[in-house]
């Protein structure tokens, strides 16, 4: 059943659809484009982008093969994301139905379950009872684990995706896309991840690279407002670009610096700045 909240999103929500926002733009695609392309139409990609409906775990596992980014993550915040849509994340506890069975569920950390597909409820009866049993079963069997994945910034395929066939091209090249967004400029699928590197105050950091476009960028997520991530070059050929985290959504997303050229055999450099509680942290790589 479809639910529109009144109100602002919870952070669950907005998190997703703001990650989400940020695939369909790398993808290049227009919403018509996109529903042409996946199994969901355009009302519902507007519904699910703006948050006010939840996607199905299938939309966001084929908008993630469209912008060549692995599911982990997404699939992550989906999770949390749903949990807290179908009321699960609440502290109170339901009344359980008597069961004739002598025997009890063991709690989930003493019997872990394999995470299942997304479930669907029959309509009434016993069947509706029985996915929903199943379905509370397998999120808290998986809950823990797919908060640590989140919190990790760990995905479950760190090597880059293909990108679609039929992925729009990119809209720079090389000089072309200095300063530029690498969502915007569709240099964002199936990039090659260069360099990561995780800071003391526990932010992920990646140095990312585009051979279609000739242009590398940094990305940073598990992040306080105020951090900052600095992109450059050390033979001192561009300029550095830089940003920054500007509120809690973007805190649990992913933060991209703009792009600068990047030819085979040039050097770039990320530098974070923490807000507080660390100092600054430099790394390299080699396209």
């Amino acid at each position: 059943m479809t639910r529109t909240p009144p109100g602002p999103l919870p952070p669950e929500r907005a998190r997703l659809a703001s990650l989400l926002t940020e695939l369909k733009a790398g993808t290049g695609l227009s919403l018509a484009a996109l529903a042409t392309k996946t199994t969901f139409s355009k009302s519902s990609w507007e519904r699910y982008l703006n948050g006010r409906t939840l996607p199905p775990r299938q939309a966001v596992q084929e908008l993630c093969r469209l912008a060549g980014e692995p599911e982990g993550r997404c699939l992550a915040l989906w999770e949390l994301a749903e949990s807290e849509w179908s009321g699960r994340a609440a502290p109170t506890t339901r009344p359980q139905r008597p069961t004739p069975a002598p025997t009890q569920t063991p709690a989930p950390s003493e019997t872990p379950a394999p995470r299942s597909a997304e479930v669907r409820p029959a309509a009434g009866g016993r069947g509706a009872v029985m996915a929903i049993l199943a379905s509370v079963c397998a999120i808290a069997a998986g809950g823990l684990s797919v908060a640590l994945v989140l919190l990790a910034g760990q995905s479950a395929d760190p090597r880059p995706s293909p990108p679609s066939p039929s992925a729009p091209a990119p809209r720079c090249r090389a000089a072309a896309c200095e300063g530029r967004s690498p969502m915007h400029m569709r240099c964002g699928a199936a990039p090659l991840t260069l360099a990561s590197h995780r800071t003391s105050t526990g932010a992920h950091l990646e140095l990312r690279y585009s051979e279609k476009c000739e242009a590398g960028w940094a990305r940073m997520w598990s992040t306080r407002i105020g951090d900052r991530l600095e992109l450059s070059r050390p033979d001192g050929g561009r300029r550095p670009h830089s940003a920054e985290v500007t509120d809690g959504i973007a805190a649990q997303s992913y933060v991209y610096t703009p792009m600068t050229e990047a030819r085979p055999g040039t050097t770039v450099r990320a530098c974070f700045r923490p807000v507080a509680g660390g100092s600054r942290e430099c790394f390299d790589a080699r396209v």
